[in-house]
C-alpha cells in the first residue's frame, strides 16, 4: 500500500509500506477513505517528540470501510463505514468505564511505533485497528465522511475543552489559539450556551473564522489586547480560559486572562518542562487548572448524532482536500499556517 511515513525531522514521505494484517482476533482492517493532518502531528514533524521509528506510518484521524475482520469481532462486519478516535479503547477497563477512554489500560495511539512496538497510523490506504468492536464507531454511508472524520479528534477535543472549563451561559470565556481545535472549542462553548467568548490569535484568517462562529476576535499582536478583555469584564478577567495551543506562552496568557477562582482548560499538546506560573501564583489566584488528552471515544456517538441532525455543520472548517500523494506538501503548508490550510484532509482512496 501507499502511506505517509516518518523519515526524520520535517521529512514525511509518500511511499510504499507493508500492508496491515490481522494480528489479534479483535482486529479489523480498514480501507481508509479520508485522513487528516493534525496539529499534534507537527510535534513529530518538528522533532519535539523523540523515539519514533523511521518508517512509522503517520496520522491518527481517519474514516473508512472495513475490508477484513478478526474471528473475535462481533459488532462490526465487512462493508461497515467506520470512524476511529485517535486512540484505541478496550471498553472494559476502569478508565473506559468512567469515560476516560484516552487512558485505556490497553489503548494505543495511532501513528506511534517505537523500538518496533506500537501502532501504525491512518495516513495510508489501509490501517489495522485493534479492539475494533469498542474502538470504532459506525456511521451511515450517506453521511458526509469528511465531517464524520472530525469527530474522532478535533471536534471531540474542542467540546472536551469546553466541558473542562465548565462553560455556562452567563459566563465570560476566552479561547487561546484559533486553530482547528480552538475553533471547535468555540463551538463546544456555544453548545453549552456561552454568549460571551473572546477568541485570541494572531492570524487574520483564524480570527475571521472565530468571528463567524460568534466569538469576539482579539489580535494578540495589537497593543493593550489583554487590557481590552479586562475592561470588558469589569477588570476581573475571564471565568474560564480554553487553551488550545500547547506552549508556555499560551499557558502564561491563559493564566493572565483568567479571573481569581476561574478555570483554565488546556487541551493543547504540551512539551514544556514546567509551568510558566508557580504553585504560589496558582494558590494566590484560587486557580483550577485542568489539562490532558481528550477521551474522544466517549464523545463520538453524540457528536455524530449532532451532525446527522444538522445541529453542527463542520463543512466550512474543511479548508483543503488533497490526494494522499500530496501529503508532504500538506504538512509543509499546514505547518506554515498558509491561508486556506486551516484543516487539511487527505483523500486516501481514489473515487471517493
Amino acid at each position: 500500500m501507499k502511506a505517509l511515513t516518518f523519515q526524520g525531522i520535517r521529512d514525511i514521505r509518500y511511499e510504499s509500506a507493508a500492508d496491515p494484517v490481522i494480528v489479534a482476533p479483535e482486529d479489523v482492517i480498514v480501507k481508509v477513505l479520508y485522513t487528516a493532518v493534525c496539529g499534534s502531528d507537527l510535534h513529530i514533524y518538528h522533532g519535539r517528540e523523540s523515539g519514533l521509528d523511521t518508517g512509522t506510518v503517520m496520522g491518527h484521524e481517519f474514516v473508512g470501510e472495513i475490508v477484513e475482520t478478526g474471528r473475535a469481532v462481533k459488532k462490526l462486519k465487512k462493508g461497515d463505514h467506520v470512524v476511529s478516535p485517535f486512540t484505541t479503547n478496550c471498553g472494559e477497563c476502569y478508565y473506559c468505564r468512567i469515560g476516560l477512554t484516552c487512558r485505556c489500560e490497553r489503548g494505543q495511539l495511532y501513528g506511534w511505533v517505537e523500538n518496533g512496538h506500537g501502532l501504525h497510523g491512518g495516513q495510508a490506504e489501509y490501517v489495522r485497528v485493534p479492539m475494533a468492536d469498542t474502538t470504532l464507531v459506525r456511521y451511515s454511508a450517506e453521511m458526509d465522511a469528511t465531517q464524520v472524520l472530525l469527530t474522532g479528534d478535533i471536534m471531540a477535543t474542542g467540546y472536551f475543552c469546553a466541558d473542562q472549563a465548565d462553560v455556562r451561559p452567563e459566563g465570560v470565556y476566552a479561547v487561546v489559539g484559533c486553530g482547528p481545535v480552538g475553533l471547535m472549542a468555540i463551538l463546544g462553548a456555544k453548545a453549552r450556551g456561552a454568549e460571551t467568548i473572546f477568541a485570541i490569535d494572531t492570524i487574520p484568517e483564524r480570527l475571521e473564522w472565530a468571528k463567524k462562529l460568534g466569538a469576539i476576535p482579539i489580535d494578540f499582536q495589537e497593543r493593550d489586547s489583554l487590557e481590552r478583555i479586562r475592561s470588558l469584564t469589569h477588570g476581573r478577567g475571564a471565568d474560564g480560559v480554553m487553551e488550545a495551543v500547547g506552549s508556555s506562552s499560551a499557558a502564561r496568557l491563559a493564566y493572565d486572562l483568567v479571573r481569581p477562582g476561574g478555570i483554565i482548560s488546556t487541551v493543547g499538546v504540551h512539551t514544556s518542562p514546567g509551568f510558566p506560573f508557580s504553585p504560589a501564583q496558582a494558590y494566590d489566584k484560587n486557580l483550577t487548572y485542568k489539562i490532558g488528552r481528550c477521551p474522544a471515544r466517549f464523545y463520538m456517538e453524540k457528536l455524530l448524532e449532532s451532525i446527522q441532525a444538522g445541529q453542527a455543520d463542520l463543512r466550512p472548517f474543511i479548508s483543503t482536500i488533497m490526494p494522499l500523494a500530496e501529503g508532504r506538501t500538506a504538512y509543509d503548508r499546514f505547518d506554515r499556517k498558509e491561508p486556506g490550510y486551516l484543516k487539511v484532509i487527505l483523500k486516501s482512496t481514489e473515487g471517493v
